[in-house]
């Protein structure tokens, strides 16, 4: 049995460490809580495979033979010593890891000087994000789509208007519930550049598959000319002098925050190179206009080969303007028409 139990654990450990269990991370914290997750594989493994062992060993050795149905088995007293050994070890292994994971819990969600504050509100069935200005004021206009600054503490505060819910990026480790009437807070330092899923861990009702977003991690600067176009429209099409096209100002909302398509989309036209959502050169090549719109205002019409329904937010129809729609269906015609 020790020789079958050393032998299974060393291929569980090896196995469950080697297993990429997780997304790419994308915070400080990530690192400290997938050392918690190989250190709890590697202490529970061997108590696994052990108990497992003694069970199928004690089947085969101790199991009833023909003409023994009616035998009972012989008179034990047990063995004191033994028992409490066997109670002992799991208790100083469970004290101990309860302890390890505490201090990691108590690093996580130490708080660093001048963080970034984000008001964080659920409903059924979507995100909403309101940011604090440089004067330390909430700005009005929010986003559907968060955006936060590279190596700076992020603090925020999670809402629900109507149901629970849970905020989680799974490339940031850390997820939270949103409580109707309760603000719920928790911090994270987002450490590389690029934008990650979020969604809602907390089944919320028959649209709960559907509430996606996108966590966009910008430098300081990237940042900062986010929140200070935050709630501007786009440019109107034709300025003084003429001297603005359509395709500039559909250009303009794909690239501001509240399109913010290069985010999850690819398009050379752009300079985009999400990867959450489809190549638009290529998926939107030789469309025509009302087939780019429907794939905006109502994306789970037609799904790309390759992606799944409900990754793209539906509410682009009420988000942008009807005017900031219609040009933004004219700029990717236009750049998609040929190649």
């Amino acid at each position: 049995m020790v020789g079958v139990g050393v032998i299974a654990s060393a291929l569980g450990i090896a196995a469950g460490l080697l297993i990429d269990w997780f997304p790419v991370s994308a915070s400080k914290e990530a690192k400290s809580i997938d050392t918690l997750w190989d250190v709890l594989i590697i202490f529970s493994v061997p108590v696994f495979v052990g108990v497992t062992t003694v069970v199928l060993f004690s089947v085969l050795k101790f199991r009833m033979r023909p003409g023994e149905e009616n035998l009972d088995g012989p008179p034990i007293h047990g063995n004191t010593r033994l028992e409490v050994i066997w109670t002992a070890i799991p208790a100083i292994i469970l004290v101990g890891l309860c302890t390890y994971a505490f201090v990691v819990l108590e690093d996580v969600e130490a708080a660093a000087p001048n963080p970034v504050k984000v008001r964080v509100v659920g409903e059924q069935f979507a995100w909403t994000f309101f940011y604090t200005g440089a004067d330390g004021k909430e700005i009005k206009t929010a986003s559907h789509q968060l955006h936060v600054p590279i190596d700076r503490q992020v603090q925020f505060t999670l809402q629900s208007k109507d149901v629970l819910h849970d905020f989680w990026v799974p490339a940031f480790r850390i997820k939270k519930d949103a409580v109707p009437g309760i603000d719920v807070t928790y911090s994270v330092t987002p450490n590389r550049l690029g934008a990650y899923p979020i969604v809602c861990a907390e089944l919320c009702g028959l649209g709960h598959a559907v509430m996606r977003s996108s966590a966009v991690v910008q430098s300081q600067a990237d940042y900062e000319k986010f929140l200070s176009g935050l709630g501007k429209p786009a440019a109107p099409a034709g300025g003084a002098g003429g001297g603005a096209a359509p395709a500039e100002d559909g250009k303009t909302v794909f690239n501001s925050s509240a399109g913010n398509c290069k985010a999850c989309h690819t398009l050379a036209d752009a300079g985009a190179t999400g990867t959450i959502g489809p190549d638009l050169g290529t998926v939107l090549k030789g469309k025509d206009e009302a087939f780019i719109k429907d794939s905006i205002v109502d994306p789970n019409k037609v799904i790309a080969p390759g992606y799944q329904a409900d990754i793209m937010p539906p509410d682009f129809g009420q988000t942008l303007t009807p005017a900031q729609v219609d040009a933004l269906v004219k700029y990717l015609s236009d750049v998609t028409k040929g190649g």
